[in-house]
């Protein structure tokens, strides 16, 4: 299994969104170089105020360009970086991966994934109505989470948009993500 990056963002501030890039570098057990998230140590907001002696297993954010093209037909307009993702990708389930899955990107970088995001409210204050494209609530009633995926970054390197993405899923039992 493959895909390919489509965008690149990051940001030394705390905003929602985060501007594209023509590359971000990825720096070994501590995410985006130059990115308000980067750290051994949690880094989110709400994350912090609960423990911020956490390990941070939120260190990059993956989103799907394919999530862009489902809201927009429910008249929502999102680009890349808009959701405050690192990394936007086309061509790979990112929701369908299992804890524990590599990614190798590019020549040299490859992340684990860790689990899903947990959409927050900031993103009904970016688009009114948008939470409930990307959380809700499937016909058992448990919570489906679709605003991407966590990572940490096992090995450093430059990725640009363009770049392919080869998957490695984990031996033994596979376990489905959940919110980190």
């Amino acid at each position: 299994m493959s895909g390919r990056v489509t965008a690149v963002s990051s940001n030394g501030e705390y905003s929602f969104t985060k501007p594209n890039r023509d590359s971000v570098r990825l720096l070994a057990g501590l995410g985006v170089e130059g990115d308000v998230h980067a750290g051994v140590t949690v880094k989110h907001r709400s994350r912090v105020a609960q423990d911020p002696t956490q390990p941070n297993l939120r260190q990059i954010h993956l989103i799907h360009e394919e999530l862009f093209a489902e809201v927009g037909g429910e008249g929502f307009k999102v680009a890349p970086g808009e959701l405050g993702e690192n990394i936007t990708t086309r061509g790979i389930d990112l929701l369908g991966l299992p804890v524990g899955t590599l990614l190798r990107i590019g020549d040299a970088a490859v992340l684990e994934v860790t689990g899903l995001r947990n959409p927050c409210l900031q993103i009904d204050n970016f688009q009114d109505g948008l939470l409930k494209q990307v959380v809700r609530r499937d016909e058992a009633g448990n919570i489906v989470r679709k605003a991407g995926i966590m990572s940490i970054v096992r090995e450093g390197g430059v990725v640009r948009p363009g770049d392919t993405i080869e998957i490695e899923l984990p031996t033994g039992p596979h376990r489905p993500l959940d919110r980190v």
